[in-house]
């Protein structure tokens, strides 16, 4: 049976003001604060429409509000209106069953980072200029990802890619492909990006879940970028898993303390948390020399490079001296010069000398056997190879990557003097190209869209 949601309301139904005057205070050697009168309102009561929304949630979604009861924003007397309210020309305005005697209320079950900003302005604008709130448009305009532009169908990013990276509802159109979405990428109705709730997950909004690494893991996992599988391998993450449940997860921003709430970082702590002299930050690409990501590793487009491996090296010597830091990051640069200069540059030189010749056709982008072997060498066990080393990884550095690079060099040469011989690159079906679910013909196994498909020299690709 489930148990019905009650709430005291008369416990909470309080107002009060409270005016505060700034005592002079020495801030620093002749100088000091001016005395300033600020009046402060405090509210505990609920408006009989907010009362509404929480009674009627309560009824069909207990599960939500039972999360919001026991999170801060219930104590800081943030209701559901405060963050779902919009106004009626919002694109994403909609009409909440239950509520059509309040005709100035319209609602929206979208919540964006521009909406946390009314009282997280920090923490949005920091989040805004992240990698994490670019997924999306990283994805489809940066670098064009070739999966994004037909090489998978809908519904196969709308359960994949779209989950992580976010989806598209800037239209204010809620669709089956679309919505729901939490992807930290996601292109908002008002013309943000992003979505906070992928890491704080409502409605509870737990700064503890946010801290943890099987938050950061729903994303970064995989073949392709195992961040949480390197992490459980590494030293911090065996201490994570024996001692965690000692630590303090709780703690405000700029006050979570290594040795004091925690004996090893979290990925929140070496990317994101307040430790030492560092304030907390949203930008999840400060810290960061490299973009260990990218094909061919570059330095940090968007920050300085050599000034975010300073606050990296501060973040170690919370606990590990000076050295130990340096040593170990200088080892993870000559891990990353080592994965360009022998492995991806090579090979790309190989790739751009097909390419020129018209012995592959640019597109479609994997229709060709070699294509997918490129594109796995980098995107996956070059990755692996390059985080696996930054992280502590070493079977991620050295089985499932520098020794899997070697393994698909020798197999992408191969197939490179293959291509050379037959005068064209061997052609593969892809099912489910195109945007739609292609079934493949037994009469033409490749979708008719590419029928015409031709190298430069002219010679029709055989089937």
């Amino acid at each position: 049976m489930s148990c019905p949601v009650r709430f005291n309301y008369s416990a909470i139904m309080v107002v009060f003001i409270v005016s505060v005057k700034l005592m002079t205070c020495e801030a620093s050697e002749g100088e000091s604060f001016p005395e300033t009168p600020k009046e402060l309102e405090i509210q505990r009561g609920l408006k009989k429409r907010e009362r509404e929304c929480i009674e009627c949630h309560a009824k069909e979604e207990p599960g939500k509000i039972r999360d919001w009861a026991q999170g801060l924003h219930a104590r800081s007397n943030v209701t559901c209106i405060d963050c779902h309210k919009a106004e009626a020309t919002d694109k994403d305005a909609r009409d909440c069953p239950g509520t059509e005697k309040y005709r100035d209320l319209k609602i929206s079950p979208v919540v964006t980072p521009l909406d946390c900003s009314r009282c997280h302005p920090a923490e949005e604008e920091q989040f805004s200029v992240s990698k994490h709130a670019r997924t999306w448009t990283i994805m489809t305009d940066e670098i064009k990802d070739p999966w994004m532009k037909g090489m998978n169908n809908e519904i196969e990013r709308a359960v994949g890619c779209n989950i992580c990276h976010g989806s598209d509802i800037s239209s204010g159109e809620l669709t089956v492909e679309n919505w729901p979405n939490e992807g930290c990428g996601r292109k908002n109705p008002d013309g943000s990006f992003g979505s906070c709730v992928i890491c704080h997950t409502t409605h509870l909004f737990s700064i503890e879940e946010a801290r943890k690494p099987e938050t950061c893991g729903q994303c970064h996992l995989g073949p392709d970028h195992p961040q949480e599988e390197i992490y459980f391998e590494s030293k911090h993450g065996k201490r994570y898993l024996a001692e965690s449940d000692r630590w303090d997860f709780d703690t405000a921003p700029d006050a979570w303390e290594p040795g004091v709430n925690f004996s090893a970082p979290t990925c929140a702590v070496c990317h994101m948390s307040g430790v030492g002299p560092l304030s907390t930050s949203h930008d999840i690409g400060e810290r960061l020399k490299w973009e260990a990501q990218a094909p061919l590793t570059i330095m940090n487009k968007d920050h300085d490079g050599d000034k975010e491996r300073e606050k990296m090296i501060t973040v170690c010597t919370q606990c590990h001296s000076p050295r130990w830091a340096k040593n170990y990051l200088e080892r993870y640069d000559d891990a990353v010069e080592n994965y360009n200069e022998n492995y991806f540059k090579p090979v790309k030189d190989v790739m751009d000398d097909l390419y020129e010749k018209g012995l592959l056709t640019k597109w479609p982008v994997f229709d060709e056997e070699i294509e997918w072997s490129f594109y796995e060498l980098w995107h996956h066990e070059g990755r692996r190879a390059r985080m696996g080393s930054a992280m502590m990884g070493p079977d991620y550095s050295w089985w499932h990557g520098f020794y899997e690079l070697k393994h698909s060099y020798q197999h992408f040469i191969k197939l490179a003097e293959e291509v050379k011989e037959q005068g064209h690159g061997s052609p593969v079906y892809v099912p489910g190209a195109g945007g739609k679910n292609l079934t493949p013909s037994k009469i033409n196994p490749l979708p008719a869209e590419w029928d015409n498909i031709k190298n430069l020299k002219g010679k029709p690709i055989k089937q």
